[in-house]
């Protein structure tokens, strides 16, 4: 067994990634404090051919330095618009005929095995602030609410992670 290089890993170029077929899911930050958390945010968009990521609040816009230290240019290859506003991005969004879903830990929400994406629904994942989670008027207004099953004494994980762990997970139901 070798590990693979780079130019034998089929990367799609920057025009290939505007014009492929994404998937119907769109990453909602909303009022993110860690430009590294945003960063990387671009990267799971890329990897996984989300349609695009809407920045709310404080959420920092490219182009900045510490955004592209961990996004690696994924803020080239995916769209991304910016609302200083949470629930204006979320009213945008339902217009378009999104259902909205917030990650959050909440007394009606779906624990993320259990959570059924039907084929090709178009779906906005809100991720919350690092300390205070999704705004309550956000999560009031979401069709879903998705729940990432924990087991330890830490009720939480670091935003960027939930990302990769909600967005793979849609993913697999998506396409297998």
């Amino acid at each position: 067994m070798r590990k693979l290089r780079n130019e034998e890993l089929s990367r799609l170029s920057v025009e290939e990634m505007k014009n492929v077929e994404k998937n119907p899911l769109i990453i909602v930050l909303d009022n993110i404090r860690s430009m590294h958390n945003v960063g990387s945010a671009f990267r799971t968009a890329d990897a996984f051919l989300c349609t695009g990521i809407i920045l709310c609040g404080i959420t920092a816009q490219p182009p900045h330095r510490e955004i592209h230290k961990t996004a690696l240019g994924a803020t080239e290859t995916v769209d991304w618009e910016y609302y200083q506003r949470s629930a204006d991005a979320i009213e945008s969004l339902k217009m378009q005929g999104y259902k909205v879903a917030s990650v959050e830990q909440a007394d009606e929400s779906i624990s993320l095995e259990k959570f059924e994406l039907r084929s090709r629904e178009k779906l906005a994942l809100v991720f919350g602030n690092e300390v205070k989670g999704v705004a309550d008027e956000i999560v009031e207004n979401s069709d879903y609410v998705i729940e990432i099953p924990q087991f330890g004494t830490k009720h939480s994980i670091n935003v960027s992670v939930s990302i990769g762990v909600v967005i793979w997970d849609l993913i697999k139901k998506l396409k297998y």
